[in-house]
């Protein structure tokens, strides 16, 4: 299930790149708050604590004003630092306790399929609706034994009590189909013709040489 973390975090007043960039030196990143109707609220949150609890994202995180008010929200939108691992800048949406929200959720596979196959995810993530506060972390499908020409279809997937996949049940979620062996026959006489050819070039040299 979701994790539940809080945050300690102060309201934003200054904007613009060139105070982002100051707040990211600070150790803060800058995120603001969507959801029920309500003006977008601006903050900084804690770098550190704040990427380690996104690392999930689906992480619901109770964050806590200067005034001690309480808050759970979830990640809308992250965005990463292209080279580095932090988060620049967090879009969050707030959320009640009972509230249904649509997330994606990845997708875990369990079994083996049958000697000589392999499958592929169509889906790595499915979207599932569920409690806020009770967001699951993975759903699971099973190819245990299936063949080549085997579809995992959206039924198929298994979720936990009280979430819903928000899929058409004709949607494919993996496809399993012959592993198909490549034949290096032709590659390995061109390498070895290519090597004898070397082979000689390097004898030629090593006579004309001596002469």
């Amino acid at each position: 299930m979701s994790d539940q973390l809080k945050i300690k975090v102060t309201r934003r007043t200054d904007f613009g790149k060139g105070a982002a960039r100051q707040a990211r030196r600070a150790g803060l990143i800058p995120a603001v708050v969507y959801g029920h109707g309500q003006e977008p609220v601006h903050l900084l949150l804690p770098a550190q604590e704040t990427t380690l609890a996104v690392r999930n994202p689906n992480a619901l995180l109770t964050v806590v004003n200067e005034a001690g008010e309480e808050h759970l929200v979830l990640p809308k939108d992250i965005q990463r630092h292209a080279t580095k691992d932090t988060v620049d800048h967090l879009d969050l949406i707030e959320v009640r306790r009972g509230e249904k929200v649509v997330v994606e959720v990845t997708v875990q596979v369990e079994g083996e399929v049958a000697r000589g196959n392999e499958y592929v995810l169509d889906y790595v993530t499915v979207p599932v609706e569920a409690d806020a506060t009770d967001l699951p972390e993975a759903v699971t499908i099973s190819v245990e034994g299936r063949e080549a020409g085997d579809h995992v279809y959206a039924p198929d997937v298994q979720v936990p009590a009280g979430a819903t996949l928000q899929l058409e049940d004709d949607i494919v979620i993996a496809t399993v189909s012959e592993v198909v062996e490549q034949d290096l026959g032709d590659e390995s006489v061109q390498e070895e013709q290519a090597a004898e050819s070397a082979e000689g070039e390097s004898e030629d040299e090593s006579e004309g040489s001596e002469d």
